[in-house]
């Protein structure tokens, strides 16, 4: 039986992030995409120029027609602006029972363009956060999210990831790649305690799409079967293949996507 994900986020009409992004790593991985879209960006490798937000009934009728058809495997979540799409959001997972869901707190771009109004924070927290098998922050949506500094040490970090959990997370992926070092070090906290993901850092500017890529692979990996902690170790091992392939690839002017398809596509 073909594994199905869906992705409900926003669009990044450059094609490095954002649905785009969710797409490609679902097909990477083995695993048919389907989507609802929460917002339109105009955006490209430099910045965001416009958000356009998606009506939410509109989000919620996406997700419904999707849930009358598809045996869907699991969900991932991204953007998703503003109070009323969250909210339109947590009513559409009720057409899902049971199905994993992994959120990523997408609030600012890569660029520093604001994605998450700020009063929709608590909405984000109290709807959706509780209903997520994990969530996978980076350090300024982790400090965000629990209105605190970023963390500046794996100490830190895993405090945050604890805090996270407190208020209502079953797990927590946080993600130390705005971290300095010579390592990428990424900490899982769930029930059975910590899973440490350290790789070496790769140096170059063409990362966008990162968190996008690692949330949504994780997701695929649930949606084939496997546990928490084996899909977000293979993630972390996709998208480090994704980075580090990522100057192979021509595009924009500014931070380029991270290469998807770096298995198949000839070196170039």
């Amino acid at each position: 039986m073909t594994s199905i994900a869906l992705a409900v986020a926003g669009s990044d009409s450059a094609g490095g992030a954002g649905i785009q992004a969710d797409l490609k790593t679902f097909a990477a991985l083995g695993v048919h995409g389907a989507s609802a879209l929460t917002a339109l960006t105009a955006q490209n490798t430099l910045g965001v120029d416009g958000v356009h937000v998606v009506p939410p009934d509109f989000v919620l009728a996406q997700m419904q027609a999707v849930a009358r058809d598809l045996e869907i495997g699991a969900i991932k979540i991204g953007m998703l602006a503003t109070s009323g799409v969250i909210e339109a959001v947590a009513e559409g997972l009720n057409y899902f029972p049971g199905i994993s869901v992994v959120l990523d707190p997408v609030m600012v771009a890569a660029s520093g363009d604001i994605l998450l109004d700020k009063d929709a924070i608590a909405t984000l927290k109290s709807l959706l956060l509780p209903r997520a098998v994990v969530i996978t922050p980076n350090l300024p949506e982790a400090a965000q999210l629990l209105g605190t500094r970023e963390a500046s040490s794996e100490g830190e970090m895993r405090a945050q990831a604890k805090a996270l959990m407190a208020l209502g997370a079953s797990a927590v992926l946080i993600k130390g790649g705005h971290a300095k070092g010579v390592t990428a070090t990424d900490l899982l906290l769930d029930c059975e305690g910590e899973l440490r993901l350290e790789v070496q850092r790769v140096k170059t500017r063409h990362d966008h799409g990162t968190g996008c890529t690692l949330s949504s692979a994780t997701a695929a990996e649930l949606a084939k079967g496997a546990s928490l902690r084996e899909a977000v170790t293979t993630a972390k091992a996709y998208v480090t293949g994704a980075i580090a392939a990522a100057d192979q690839l021509h595009i924009g002017k500014g931070r380029g996507p991270v290469h998807h398809f770096h298995k198949w596509w000839p070196r170039g």
